[in-house]
């Protein structure tokens, strides 16, 4: 099956019901189809081809459903980026993956227009800004166009799409996707969620081009029949209102999200009738046993949680969904993906053994343009995460770490290497390391310090650095906390002591002055 059989069964089969609702706009399924048919008979009149990417830069709305699939229906390749990078990275991934056309919109053009004298293979730019001038405009070509099925188009064995994770944004690591990969991991999750047509989920706080808004939310519940109900924003009010308004059966959020929840509730208490959900869940990050234990307590809900990273297409453990997990632990693994957990020579290990979990399932197909990093990453079939757990005898599986130099902020992974790399181009900088530290505000699990020697003579204070990684680097991956040291700690062989940097205390300096500060 590929992406187009799975919307064009589900509209032959839902007609009139609402797959999406944002607002007050309601999408049926028949006209979510028959909006993607648009797109993708514009896409075709634009030259667009099979296996040509189409990146979108596009904020979580209906269009930015209608447009991937669009994409997808004529056998192109969607390239979903994240609208919070800056200019730099999005050239990097561009360059990367030379899409023939961009989908934005304001302000996000505004970041992507300079650059594109440069990008000559982008032949079109369409904005899906209303009352657009400049190029292309969204209204218009899906105007001009029947919605009539298109002919042709991909086979299961095709890339649907690149997703850009698990590798460094300034050295990219694109995962492809294919079409039947995608369908198999949503009838996956929805057996996983028990979720059905009579499901209505809220896609809160979790855009679109991450695994979670685009795999776990979107296409599961265009699988099973369920409505989306798009929220923009950060208002819990907001949230809670809808839940009740629209009777909402299934919310999920990274930590942050619920952290975010529980911080409200505590303060003003529960103003709405959320008696309609059945299911609450947590991904993206390691969840706090407090914040379980806050659901029970302020909610009167199990939190359940459930884990996977895009490399392997979708969530690939549950907890069960009526309760009765393991507090701390994410599940077993779901039918259709097997899960081991191996030593540094790949041999299987025992219950309760740490090691690095690795699946075999519906995996990515590899990473694009980069086979040494695939081969890296999936060796005989099986997709070696980076992540560290164990299993226990009932096949209950606990992460407990990362083996990859990554942290996690806001359920975004953040690579140190990103971070590094940007604050290294600083002409004051000799040399600069970054770790994860935990958040002092215990809102955002990690935030990231940043270590820097600062080159003989130079002085420089946090602000000037912050300023400088805000004007290259996505917002959430600027350093929290700075420190200037007279000498990076080293190992034994010369290697920096990251260790020794996470153990730094603002105001200690090794020698020399310190500024710091937590935002």
């Amino acid at each position: 099956m590929t992406l187009k059989d799975m919307l064009e069964a589900a509209a032959q089969r839902y007609g009139d019901k609402a797959a999406i609702i944002c607002g007050e706009r309601r999408l049926s399924y028949t006209e979510f189809n028959s909006a993607a048919n648009k797109m993708a008979s514009a896409l075709k009149k634009l030259g667009v081809s099979r296996g040509q990417r189409v990146a979108m830069l596009l904020s979580s709305s209906p269009e930015f459903a209608v447009i991937y699939f669009g994409i997808v229906k004529i056998g192109a390749i969607a390239v979903p980026l994240d609208t919070k990078y800056k200019a730099g990275e999005l050239s990097c991934l561009f360059d990367d993956n030379r899409p023939s056309v961009l989908v934005s919109e304001k302000p996000y053009l505004d970041t992507v227009a300079p650059l594109l004298d440069r990008l000559s293979y982008i032949k079109n730019v369409i904005d899906v800004t209303p009352g657009a001038g400049r190029f292309l405009s969204y209204e218009q070509i899906i105007a001009a166009e029947s919605g009539r099925a298109v002919a042709g188009g991909a086979v299961p064995d095709d890339v649907a799409h690149i997703a850009y994770t698990s590798g460094p944004t300034l050295r990219p690591h694109g995962v492809m996707l294919l079409h039947g990969n995608l369908a198999k991991a949503a009838a996956i999750s929805a057996g996983g969620f028990k979720q059905t047509d009579k499901d209505i989920v809220t896609l809160f706080a979790l855009p679109m081009h991450h695994a979670v808004g685009l795999v776990v939310i979107m296409l599961t519940s265009l699988y099973a029949g369920s409505t989306v109900i798009m929220l923009t924003g950060l208002s819990i009010h907001g949230l809670l209102e809808t839940i009740e308004r629209e009777k909402a059966t299934i919310f999920m959020g990274v930590p942050f999200v619920h952290a975010l929840l529980l911080r409200e509730v505590a303060v003003g208490g529960i103003r709405h009738d959320i008696g309609s959900l059945r299911l609450c869940a947590s991904a993206g990050a390691p969840l706090p046993l407090e914040i379980i234990d806050r659901y029970r307590e302020l909610l009167g809900r199990e939190l359940i949680q459930f884990y996977g990273l895009t490399e392997a297409t979708c969530h690939v453990t549950c907890q069960p969904v009526d309760g009765g997990g393991k507090d701390g632990y994410v599940g077993p693994a779901l039918p259709g993906f097997q899960i081991k957990v191996v030593d540094d020579a790949g041999r299987e290990l025992g219950p309760n053994q740490p090691g690095e979990i690795i699946i075999s399932g519906p995996i990515m197909s590899g990473y694009y343009n980069n086979p040494r990093a695939t081969d890296e990453a999936i060796r005989d079939g099986w997709l070696y995460t980076g992540d560290i757990g164990s299993i226990d005898e009932e096949g209950d599986i606990v992460i407990l770490g990362l083996k990859k130099p990554m942290l996690i902020v806001k359920g975004q992974n953040i690579y140190h290497s990103d971070v590094e790399d940007v604050i290294a181009t600083h002409p004051k900088v000799a040399e600069v390391t970054a770790v994860g530290i935990a958040d002092p505000d215990g809102m955002r699990g990690e935030v990231v310090r940043a270590v820097i020697q600062l080159k003989p003579g130079q002085t420089a204070r946090e602000a000037e650095i912050k300023r400088y990684c805000l004007a290259r680097l996505a917002n959430y991956k600027v350093p929290k906390q700075i420190i200037f040291v007279a000498n990076l700690p080293r190992m034994p062989g010369g290697q920096v002591n990251k260790e020794a940097l996470k153990d730094l205390l603002p105001g200690v300096s090794s020698g020399s002055r310190v500024n710091t500060k937590i935002n």
